[in-house]
């Protein structure tokens, strides 16, 4: 089956090279043409990876990337003109996954998305790890209770993940903040606050609530 890629490009010109070049390389492609439905796009393609400009009629590139982010671990690329540290920082700070700017070398940006497809869909991990009854899904990042089931964030499934893994240990939020960084997801201090929120929020949705405890001043624990 091939894997398929959504394109947010308001550039005729360069939406259908990018088109050419990947159905040319054995990708299915679709691109949005109708911006403001962008969102409900993505949903019904269900895409393995999204190309997105940052400057789009209505809603920017990082306005969508925040909204993907809601719902789906989707490998997100922003190729772009904008080509400013600060673009490429509220970039990474969002939830994307690599910053290209145009004009891109075809085979670097072909190397970047196999790169991502395969770090995302290849990687193996079948593994659902299970802590009092919950089970933590890391293929389809999801969390399970009594057989209800929440979908999570890149994010959540890593700050969840952590926590799993070292179920019954109090976690400090610089050890778990560490262990983002190295998996390539920057997240600072507050932003994990809001994460945790989050995940407590969807925890909750399924029937686990106080799943997550905070221990004053030391971190969380399972």
């Amino acid at each position: 089956m091939k894997q398929k890629i959504l394109m947010v490009e308001d550039d005729f010109t360069i939406r259908t090279q990018l088109i050419n070049l990947l159905t040319g390389n054995g990708y299915e492609v679709y691109a949005v043409t109708d911006f403001s439905k962008t969102i409900e796009q993505i949903k019904s393609f269900a895409p393995h990876l999204v190309l997105l400009d940052i400057k789009l009629p209505g809603s920017s590139g990082f306005d969508i990337c925040s909204q993907i982010r809601t719902f789906s671990a989707v490998p997100i690329v922003f190729v772009t003109s904008s080509n400013t540290d600060m673009d490429e920082l509220n970039s990474i700070m969002l939830g994307g996954d690599a910053f290209i700017t145009k004009p891109y070398n075809t085979a670097i940006l072909l190397a970047k998305i196999a790169s991502l497809l395969r770090r995302a869909y290849d990687s193996g991990q079948t593994e659902v790890l299970t802590w009092n009854g919950a089970a933590l899904h890391l293929e389809s990042s999801l969390i399970e209770y009594n057989g209800q089931k929440a979908e999570l964030t890149k994010n959540e499934l890593k700050i969840l993940y952590y926590l799993f893994k070292n179920a019954g240990k109090i976690c400090s939020r610089n050890d778990i903040i560490d262990f983002l960084w190295d998996n390539q997801l920057y997240v600072d201090d507050n932003a994990l606050s809001v994460n945790i929120t989050r995940i407590r929020d969807k925890l909750a949705a399924v029937g686990l609530r106080a799943f997550i405890k905070t221990k004053h001043r030391q971190g969380y624990t399972l």
